[in-house]
């Protein structure tokens, strides 16, 4: 089993992870690079250390030297940026053992253009979809389409690359501002994709290459306004499991959807061992993904782990060795239910103001869990905003109710200037 853990990343889902990873049995340490001052926590009966290493996410050689220098025997690379760039190629050439796809593997999510023609080739039931490579191409899909689409830019857009419009304007206005430059290179092509209806769903897939097990299916709020609306951010809250979909629906679309990729990706020589995240529309006729990911979601990582029972570090490097028909299995909290909410900072998702002192009044024993994200700390150890989206708080409960209570129970403990907070996550299951 192993025993030193480097987990690749700065937010809420990282914090989540090695949060998890330092439950596991026969974790001895983990840490965090580059990590955020929120993440810090000592060793505790059942849980090893967690600590943070100031090495960005992009330093290939710095990370190699800190998984040298700590004995690191597992690496859990947490964003798509350095999956997108190859560090998990990179340190797998240097004989790390690493949960996280290569390059090829990481562009089911760098490029919106080459999952669909994968998904394609795949048979996987997605939306119809049609590549543009230029504004003026853009806009004269559109009027030949003349019903308003959904937009993407091709590329990593930090979850801010996507127009679900509502009219045509809508639309246009999209393509001009992806062809102008908003997204960079990222927005050199985009894809404009028939509109679906249905309730949208999170399933994440730990893979191993050849075989993969689904984790409990989450639903998230993109939206930064109450009741869905206003522009879309990272995630502003889920919750999970989603009570709509059983193990039947699950196991169709492991047979349907994600074991047809993983063969596709195999077809292609990727040998892909990391998170294969679907994010599917429950359509009449059936779930049909709007999109694929190479890691965890944020925040559904957040939710979603609490609910497992069983050593995920013995799973993630299982997956990463290719053996996950050897690793013990993950079960869950039987009928638990687990609530995340998020909080921003002012001006999210737009520019952000940073630097706002951040009090906690909670006590030990209070309820809830808190995931830090764009935090610093300063010298004398005092967490301030650093970012979008602040932290996060889980609650866990018997039921949605309880789960969403204790999750803004604890949030309302916690203080900052321009907190910005949606109160109605989880409103499709929550009673009261």
């Amino acid at each position: 089993m192993t025993a030193n853990i480097l987990v690749i990343g700065s937010g809420g889902r990282e914090h989540s992870l090695a949060w998890a990873l330092a439950g596991s049995p026969g974790v001895e340490a983990v840490w965090v690079a580059p990590g955020n001052g929120g993440m810090v926590s000592p060793a505790t009966e059942g849980s090893a250390p967690i600590a943070v290493a100031p090495v960005a996410a992009d330093d290939g050689a710095g990370i190699l030297r800190l998984c040298r220098d700590k004995a690191v025997t597992l690496v859990v690379i947490g964003p798509e940026a350095p999956l997108a760039a190859g560090l998990a190629d990179d340190l797998r050439g240097h004989g790390l053992t690493v949960f996280g796809p290569g390059a090829d593997g990481a562009r089911l999510e760098a490029s919106k253009i080459w999952a669909k023609q994968l998904m394609n080739q795949a048979g996987v039931p997605t939306a119809p979809g049609w590549v543009v490579t230029s504004r003026r191409a853009g806009l004269a899909l559109l009027q030949h389409l003349d019903r308003p689409p959904v937009v993407k830019a091709d590329g990593l857009a930090a979850g801010k690359g996507v127009t679900v419009a509502g009219t045509m304007a809508e639309a246009e206005a999209a393509v001009e501002r992806v062809f102008a430059g908003a997204f960079g290179r990222a927005g050199e092509q985009l894809v404009l994709e028939e509109r679906l209806e249905g309730p949208e769903v999170s399933v994440l897939a730990l893979c191993d290459g050849r075989d993969l097990v689904l984790l409990p299916p989450a639903q998230d709020h993109k939206r930064i306004g109450e009741g869905d609306t206003g522009a879309n951010t990272g995630g502003m809250g889920a919750y999970a499991p989603v009570p709509f979909l059983d193990q039947k629906d699950l196991e169709h679309m492991r047979s349907t959807i994600f074991l047809p990729v993983l063969a596709a990706l195999r077809e292609r020589g990727i040998d892909y061992r990391g998170v294969m995240y679907g994010g599917m529309m429950l359509t009449a006729t059936g779930p049909t993904v709007i999109e694929f990911n190479c890691r965890f979601g944020d925040p559904e990582c957040q939710c979603v782990l609490p609910l497992l029972e069983g050593n995920l570090a013995a799973v993630l490097q299982a997956c990463a060795l290719g053996r996950l028909a050897e690793a013990p299995p993950l079960s869950t909290h039987g009928s638990r239910a687990s609530a995340c909410v998020v909080a921003a900072a002012a001006g999210y998702p737009g520019p952000v103001r940073r630097g706002d002192l951040i009090t906690d009044t909670g006590s030990p024993g209070s309820g809830g869990m808190v995931f830090y994200a764009g935090v610093g700390s300063t010298a004398t150890g005092q967490l301030r905003t650093d970012g979008g989206r602040v932290l996060a708080s889980v609650g866990l409960g018997d039921n949605f109710d309880q789960a969403f209570e204790q999750a803004y129970n604890r949030l309302g403990q916690i203080h900052y200037a321009g907190k910005t907070v949606r109160s109605d996550i989880g409103h499709q299951v929550r009673r009261r």
